[in-house]
């Protein structure tokens, strides 16, 4: 029964009217059952369910845009949702690719170019557990199935902690070495751990990226700016209360 109810929440009447409201970019990160040990298991989305969120989102007529069509659909208020994926899960690729194309969006994965084929160090170094991420073999896969790639940086280091020239290296690194293995064009910057401020937006602009996602909730108009896009991670009203919950407990105990 749970199963069930969770997807129709995720889409209630509240997320409805905010989807009418600017275009929803929604962030994910994991497709698996949560591993045992996990600092945040909310960042983990079971693969049924996002079977069932995607055909919730086509349920209320939204269609797979892409954040290069952003601009083009504010202007035509289009009913599209974005789909975001950080890091470059190798899950991700395993569960998600089949319930992508049958639901027919495509996505984009933020790739942290100093990791590729390796795993998540920069969760391992707080306690998490670790997981392994797509590989070169893997992203092109990826890439094939018609979908995009981002740079979430070089090695995942929280931008508003460096000095100009160390958050340059790691925003403009990623995103030649990205477009140097895969011929392709990174036009999307993810601002790992959502860190930034007005001088590493400025970076990312004069890096030559199209747009930046932050983890700032909420729905993109017109008066969004490209470089501080919005998202919306995919949970129900009371799976953000839980998640809430979970961080105030684990800070409790980090204190005791």
């Amino acid at each position: 029964m749970i199963g069930w109810f969770a997807p129709q929440v995720f889409m209630g009447p509240a997320q409805r009217r905010l989807t009418r409201q600017g275009v929803p970019v929604f962030a994910y990160h994991k497709i698996a059952q949560p591993r045992t040990g996990t600092r945040d298991p909310f960042l983990y989305v079971d693969p049924a369910r996002f079977d069932a969120q995607l055909a919730a989102l086509r349920s209320r007529g939204l269609t797979s845009g892409t954040l290069a069509d952003l601009p083009a659909i504010q202007a035509g208020l289009r009913s599209t949702a974005i789909i975001t994926f950080d890091d470059g899960f190798r899950n991700v690729l395993e569960y998600g690719l089949e319930i992508l194309a049958r639901h027919r969006f495509r996505a984009i994965e933020f790739l942290v170019s100093g990791f590729l084929g390796h795993r998540n160090e920069w969760d391992v170094e707080k306690g998490d557990v670790a997981e392994t991420l797509m590989d070169e073999g893997q992203v092109r896969t990826w890439l094939a199935a018609g979908h995009e790639i981002g740079s979430h940086s070089v090695t995942h280091r929280n931008l508003k902690s460096l000095d100009r020239t160390e958050a340059r290296e790691e925003i403009l690194a990623s995103k030649k070495s990205l477009e140097d293995r895969f011929g392709t064009e990174v036009r999307h910057f993810c601002y790992p751990f959502g860190g930034w401020n007005e001088a590493v937006r400025d970076l990312v602009g004069e890096a030559g990226y199209q747009t930046a996602c932050t983890v700032a909730f909420g729905v993109n108009d017109g008066a969004t700016p490209r470089f501080e896009l919005r998202r919306i991670i995919p949970l129900s009203s009371v799976e953000l209360a839980r998640k809430v919950w979970h961080r105030l407990a684990r800070r409790k105990n980090q204190k005791e």
